[in-house]
């Protein structure tokens, strides 16, 4: 049998997945991607970008090329169905970008091209097994079987991942019990309710009823519609069943009245309100990332998000292991910072979900949350969750609000912060010349750039991680510490 050696095995070729090839390939590492599915299929089950998931982009230079294949952008969010506005997160990007997930695919397996890594296509894993120094994977091909060897292994590979499976881990959660659908159509005439443009997804809704809800997005070429519908008088059985077309007329009758014609239906898949979470994001060398990891209702259009910022997490952490410069611990944080955040994620997805029967308690309760989503302190708190911008970990310091947060993209007089990350390297921004000098030893993995000031930020130096997130800072009103600050370079850098 062939054998193949690499630093680094990523398994599934979607948004998360590739994002995790491209960090952990920025910084040197040998990477080799695995992809169950012979090519590309070009289908798009998500549909956005959420505001830190633009910012994220950012931090790599990815956001210009994306655009390439975004169909514009949503004013707002939603959560049960209330508008959400991004107001007061000193964001550059206080909207969702409509870009369906082909398109994310797509710039993101370009910019892996452009560092010279190609996805390895109708590649499926069969086995898997670990020792104390790596991971050997028993890989299917077209050209037949090949054993690969790797330090660590990280399953990207979706919700019924086969890494995750083989790893015998358990996926706690509940079980299904709303059934709903989405379909890819073209209408030849459309509906007079049906819109053109949207300021939120939540503009889509057409109808919310005792049958169902649901109702069409545009998807950028003339009469081409996303048809999301949930039907509220399914039963589990129909988990197992294709879309027919029947099933895509009936809800577009539904919806917009019985005049709508029999569409052509491009490609249709079903989902569920199904919400699991994995114990523990590692296991030995092998890490889960993604819906392998998580698994919700796509409500409020968190998922391939969280996917994400989930790879985002843990690449440079994954690469600093792998080239021996990583402290000790650094990947655990990998699981200890993000199961919480996936967690939460998995809340307020249940929270947005009223089940197919309500009690009239239920929805009193469901009332009374989305009534008070208008309140502007509330609607500011939820917009911060969705979005993924009010994320903050726990870290060692003084008390101060950007602590663990992230890092708002600043503009300096040499351009953007957020351009000094595209290296994916941290970054020391600070006022004082002195800092640059403490953190001098650890200039092959810092980017050290001294300013006049640091705008609003309350800061006189700041530290941040290669994933956006300040990890050390100098307030204006203390005096500089450059002890503390070698001591955060070496816990999250390492020795210099």
């Amino acid at each position: 049998m062939e054998s193949v050696r690499a630093d680094v095995v990523v398994v599934g070729a979607g948004p998360t997945g590739l994002m995790l090839a491209n960090e952990v390939a920025l910084a040197g590492v040998c990477v080799v991607v695995l992809e169950r599915l012979p090519e590309r299929s070009g289908q798009s089950k998500a549909l956005n970008l959420q505001p830190r998931t633009a910012e994220v982009f950012d931090l790599r230079g990815l956001m210009e090329s994306t655009r390439e294949y975004a169909l514009g952008t949503w004013g707002g969010g939603h959560f049960g169905g209330r508008p959400l506005g991004y107001e007061g997160w000193g964001t550059r990007h206080p909207y969702q970008v409509h870009i369906p997930q082909a398109g994310v695919e797509r710039a993101l397996e370009e910019r892996l091209g452009e560092q010279g890594v190609q996805v390895q296509w109708g590649h499926d894993v069969l086995e898997l097994a670990q020792d104390d120094t790596g991971v050997n994977a028993v890989v299917r091909t077209p050209a037949g079987e090949l054993e690969v060897r790797a330090d660590y292994l990280v399953g990207c590979d979706g919700g019924r991942s086969t890494i995750r499976k083989q790893l015998g881990v358990d996926f706690p959660g509940t079980d299904a019990s709303v059934f709903s659908f989405v379909a890819d159509i073209v209408l030849d005439k459309m509906p007079a309710a049906v819109p053109t443009r949207l300021r939120s997804v939540r503009d889509a809704i057409a109808k919310s009823s005792d049958r169902g809800v649901g109702g069409l997005i545009p998807m950028g070429e003339p009469g081409h519609f996303r048809l999301v519908f949930t039907d509220l008088t399914a039963t589990p059985d129909v988990q197992s069943t294709p879309v027919s077309e029947a099933d895509v007329l009936s809800a577009l009758r539904h919806l917009y009245g019985e005049e709508v014609a029999v569409p052509e239906v491009r490609w249709a898949s079903r989902f569920t309100n199904a919400t699991r979470q994995v114990a523990n994001y590692r296991v030995g060398r092998v890490l889960l990332a993604g819906d392998a990891a998580h698994i919700h209702f796509p409500a409020g259009g968190q998922g391939l998000n969280l996917g994400i910022q989930d790879a985002m997490n843990l690449g440079w952490k994954l690469a600093a292991e792998v080239r021996g410069t990583a402290p000790e611990g650094l990947l655990d944080t990998y699981h200890a910072e993000r199961h919480p955040v996936g967690a939460r994620v998995l809340d307020n997805t249940r929270a947005q979900t009223l089940p197919p029967r309500p009690t009239p308690e239920t929805l009193a309760m469901h009332r009374l949350i989305t009534q008070l989503a208008e309140l502007p302190e509330a609607n500011r708190y939820l917009a911060g969750m969705v979005s993924g911008l009010d994320i903050r970990y726990a870290f060692e310091g003084p008390e101060h609000p950007l602590l663990g947060a992230r890092l708002p993209d600043i503009e300096l007089t040499t351009g953007w912060a957020s351009d000094l990350f595209h290296p994916g390297h941290g970054v020391l921004l600070t006022t004082d010349d002195q800092h640059a000098k403490a953190a001098a030893a650890w200039s092959d993995r810092v980017v050290t750039a001294v300013v006049a000031d640091l705008g609003d930020l309350g800061a006189a130096a700041v530290l941040v991680r290669p994933d956006g997130y300040v990890c050390w800072l100098s307030p204006l009103d203390g005096a500089a510490d450059f002890d503390e600050l070698e001591r955060t370079l070496g816990v999250w850098f390492g020795r210099p």
